[in-house]
C-alpha cells in the first residue's frame, strides 16, 4: 500500500521502472550498482534504505551495495544516517535531490571553468586546443552565472504550487 494514499502499489511495475530508471543513469555515465542503489531509494516510499534492505531488493551482495553507497555518498547524492537507538547505518535521498545536487555541483563548475582557463593559457589561447578550452570555459562560467536563477525560479515555482495545495502529481 501507498501510505499516502492507501492505493496497493504495483511492486513488480516499481522494480521494472527501476531498473529503467537505472538504465538511463548508466547511459549518462553512472555505474550499474550506483545506479541500481540510487533508483531503489528512489522509488521507495521513505526513501531510505539500510544496506542489508538494499541488497535483498536488489538481489545483490553486501560487498556491491557498500562500493555503491560509497560512492553515491562521495558525490553527494545520498547520505548515511543512523536511526535513534539502532546500530545500523540507513541510506537515504536527500529531500528535493536535484536542486540539492545541482547546488552542490556550483563550486565544481567554477574549478572546471578556472582549470580550463589555465589550460588554455598554458596550450596557448590561439591554438585549436586553447579554443577549445576556453569555449569551455565560457559554457561553465554562463552555467554558473544562470544556474542559481533557475534554481530560484524552481524554489518559487514550488511554494506557488505549495500555496494553492498542489504537489508535482497534479
Amino acid at each position: 500500500m501507498d501510505a499516502m494514499n492507501d492505493t496497493p502499489r504495483d511492486e513488480r511495475a516499481i522494480r521494472e521502472y527501476a531498473e529503467g530508471f537505472a538504465s538511463n543513469l548508466v547511459a549518462a555515465g553512472m555505474a550499474r550498482m550506483p545506479a541500481r542503489v540510487f533508483a531503489a531509494l528512489l522509488v521507495t516510499d521513505g526513501g531510505s534504505l539500510t544496506a542489508a534492505e538494499l541488497a535483498e531488493t536488489l538481489q545483490a551482495s553486501p560487498a556491491a551495495i557498500s562500493g555503491a553507497v560509497r560512492y553515491l555518498t562521495q558525490v553527494d547524492m545520498i547520505r548515511r544516517d543512523r536511526e535513534p537507538g539502532s546500530r545500523r547505518d540507513v541510506f537515504r535521498l536527500y529531500d528535493d535531490i536535484w536542486d540539492s545536487l545541482l547546488r552542490r555541483r556550483d563550486a565544481i563548475l567554477r574549478m572546471w571553468a578556472a582549470n580550463l582557463r589555465e589550460g588554455a593559457a598554458i596550450v596557448g589561447a590561439g591554438s585549436p586546443a586553447g579554443k577549445r578550452m576556453s569555449d569551455s570555459a565560457e559554457y561553465f562560467e554562463f552555467v554558473h552565472r544562470e544556474l542559481p536563477g533557475v534554481l530560484d525560479a524552481w524554489a518559487r515555482h514550488k511554494e506557488d504550487r505549495a500555496k494553492k495545495g498542489l504537489d508535482a502529481a497534479q
